[in-house]
Parts: structure tokens; sequence; C-alpha cells
């Protein structure tokens, strides 16, 4: 009798230790398309088939209201360090160096509690390689320092940042096109790995100028007509092909139920050209991009919704809460959530503007009505959003324009409420003036 108490308690003993004890800190996977539209994925109702993306949103949690900047360096800089880009005086696209190195990045910080940190795509906060990936906490950094590049010649726009294929501290040359070139290496270094690791997929579809090989061309749907149509509806399945191509890699290795994956985009759909003359010649197809963001008004470069709210997937099975949640969030939480999971803590205010996303993700409790602030190109146009209202300013001074919308009974911003709401737009503001306060207190010295 005595034994058998004894191991009943030892038994039971293991049980709270096991309930009380903080979970494995999980692999995470965040994966960013690069100008990828509202509805340029099938389950927003795009013409293109996406089965792996569709298949996430359907097992998986979608953040219907997830917000980025309206270009791609600032959105690039908010989910590295948790802050509106806007405080490092990045707004627009940049190949300067974007963040003081002595920043406290997302990598960093992951890299402090263990985590082996990897990055292959699309880098564009410093487009030389004493300013890449590796000076920022990133232990195994591969692909374009500066910003989208021609698919084939992996080459930048021209001028001294066009050669900008790299792997690690190193420019190099290689064939093969860009998207296969970013996914066998993902998938090789996931196969490498112990837990727990952070690998960070920056891809450079569907931006321009985009040229897909006759594989992909050949499984288009007819339906889609146009050279350009045909080869961006070629370049969004060949995108999701390698999401589903790293899910199969986390699967194959054991890891699946243990990462936490994220799949989102750095802003709207466009409709440039997509054989920029400033490129060099890759012999890409001319005609405008037919990027997709329907319903939502506005687009790439705009901080209208169609240019900031963008298609976003959320996966860690058994442990984020499959369906849909509205509340509204944006890039800058996904430092704070990480950080929250791998139960990192800085000895000082690293004054995020972002905030831990895991009850959200966990229990879809909402978060609090809080300031969403978004600057625009230059501050040419920003945008406020707190609970159900958004302001949109155009311009400043005496000529600003002001636009204001309840995003929940308008989400495409078709009635500008200004004139009948002049105390919500003066609270708006007012709240927009204290949101830009800090800007630029912490550029590039």
């Amino acid at each position: 009798m005595r034994w058998h108490n004894l191991l009943v308690f030892i038994f039971t003993g293991l049980i709270v230790s096991q309930v009380l004890a903080k979970p494995t800190p999980p692999n995470i996977v965040f994966i960013i398309a690069d100008d990828l539209g509202w509805a340029d994925v099938a389950f927003h109702g795009g013409n293109v088939p996406t089965p792996n993306l569709d298949q996430l949103a359907s097992e998986g949690l979608e953040l219907a209201q997830h917000y980025v900047a309206p270009v791609c360096s600032p959105t690039r800089a908010g989910l590295m360090t948790g802050r509106c880009w806007s405080r490092f005086g990045i707004t627009t696209p940049t190949n300067e160096l974007a963040l003081p190195i002595e920043t406290v990045t997302l990598p960093q910080a992951l890299k402090s509690r263990g985590y082996s940190t990897f990055i292959a795509g699309k880098w564009h906060l410093g487009s030389l390689p004493k300013w890449g990936p590796n000076h920022f906490g990133f232990d195994y950094s591969y692909g374009s320092l500066a910003g989208g590049i021609s698919p084939w010649n992996h080459r930048y726009k021209k001028g001294p940042y066009s050669v900008t294929w790299h792997r690690n501290h190193e420019l190099i040359d290689e064939t093969g096109h860009v998207t296969d070139l970013l996914t066998n290496k993902a998938v090789r270094w996931i196969q490498q790995q112990k837990s727990p690791f952070f690998a960070y997929l920056p891809f450079t579809a569907v931006h321009l100028p985009i040229k897909e090989p006759a594989e992909w061309l050949e499984k288009v749907p007819e339906v889609i007509t146009g050279e350009v149509a045909r080869h961006y509806a070629a370049c969004v399945m060949h995108l999701d092909d390698s999401v589903g191509r790293i899910i199969q890699a986390l699967e194959e290795k054991g890891v699946r139920d243990n990462t936490l994956l994220i799949f989102t985009s750095d802003n709207g759909g466009s409709t440039a050209e997509n054989n920029d003359l400033k490129y060099p010649d890759d012999n890409c197809p001319n005609g405008r991009l037919t990027g997709n963001n329907y319903p939502l008004r506005g687009q790439k470069g705009d901080v209208y919704e169609g240019g900031i709210r963008v298609p976003t997937l959320v996966s860690w099975p058994g442990r984020v809460k499959p369906g849909r949640v509205e509340t509204p969030v944006q890039i800058t939480d996904w430092m704070p959530t990480f950080c929250a999971l791998s139960d990192y803590n800085c000895e000082y205010d690293l004054k995020w503007d972002g905030t831990d996303l895991t009850e959200l993700l966990f229990t879809h409790t909402p978060l609090p009505d809080r300031v969403i602030y978004t600057a625009g190109p230059q501050w040419r146009a920003s945008s406020l959003r707190v609970g159900n209202w958004k302001l949109v300013t155009h311009g400043k001074g005496e000529s600003r324009r002001i636009e204001l919308f309840n995003i929940s009974n308008d989400p495409i911003e078709s009635k500008n409420l200004a004139a009948t709401e002049p105390e919500k737009v003066h609270e708006m503001l007012t709240k927009l003036g204290q949101a830009a306060v800090t800007d630029n207190d912490s550029v590039v010295q």
C-alpha cells in the first residue's frame, strides 16, 4: 500500500508539473508575399487556384483586418522592430540603411532565446552586404538585399544596388527562377534544423517584373487571357505551391504541430507596368499587372484599405483557434507576439507600437480598441484606425484634405462622413497628432 501511494504521488506530481510548465517555444515560419492583393487568392474570390492557401484558410485562422504599410520597406521595418516604420523615418522603399545598427530586432530577440534564425527572400532595409540581415540577427541570409528583382537574372533596378543576390555576406550569381531558388533554400534549411527556429520568407512574388516558367503557365486556367495576366496568375500559383512545399517540409521533419506559421503580404496589389525599364532587361512581358484588391478601395501606395489591408492566415495545429476574426491588427504586433511566446524580455523599453496577439490567436478574445497608425509614402497621406472609425488625411496645413469612414458599415470607404461628424473628426485628428509625435525618433544618424 505504501508503494502504491508513493507511485500515485509521483505520477500526480509529473502531471501537475507538465500542466504548470511553460509550453515549448514554437518554431516560427513567417511567409510574406510581395504586392499580393486582397482578391488575388481563391479564398477571397480570386480566379486563380490557390489550394494550399485555401487549405490554410479552412483549417487555420484568418485575420480579416490585418494592416501593413502601403509599400514594402516600411512594412518590413514594422515587422523587424514592433514599431511604426515612421519612427525610423521610413515611409518609402529604401536602399539606404533603414534601421540603426543597435536596433533590437525580432531575429535578435529570438536568437537570444536559443532560436536559429534564417531569411530567404527580399530584405530591402539596406541594400549592401554591410547593411544586410546578418547584421540584424539572422544566422543565415539568402536572396535579394534590395527590393523586387527580375525573376531570372536576379537583378534589381539599374544603378549601384542592381547586383543584389547574396548568400550571407557575399554577392553571388546563380541560375534559376527566383521563387524556386528561395523555396529550395528554405526547405533545405528547415530540414537541417533543431528546434526552435525562426524562418522568415519574404518572397519577391508577385512583385514586378514577372516572367514565369512554362510549366506554371501551362497550369493557368484558360479563362484567364492576356500575356501579363497569365504570367501573374502563374506567379500566384507558383507562390501557393511554395507555401505547400514549406508546410510539407515541416510535416516531414515532424515539427508541424509545434510550428506557428503566418502568411501575409507586404502591401496591397499593384497595377503598374510589368516590364519596368528601370530594371535590366530580363525579357519580361509588357503590360500592366493585374493585382486585384476587390472590393477594397485603392492599391499599393494608398492608405485606403486596398493598399494596407492584406490577406493574412495563421496556423498552429492544436494551439491557434481556427476560424476568422475581425479584430484590427497590424504588422507591428508580430514582434511582441513572438517575444511573448519565446519568453523574451528586454531590460529596457523597446517602445513597441504593436501588442501581443496570443490571446486573440488562441481564444479569439478581441483586443481593446486602440490606435492603428499608418504613415503613407513621404507622409503625403496618413490614416488612423480606432475601433470602427478610420481617418484619412492627404497633405498638410490648410490644404489638407480629410476623410472619415466607418469601416464596419462601409468597408469599401465609399462614404466620406467628415462633413457630418465634425466632433469625431476633431477627436481622430487629435489622436493622429499624438500617434505621430514619435515619428523620426529613431532615424539612422
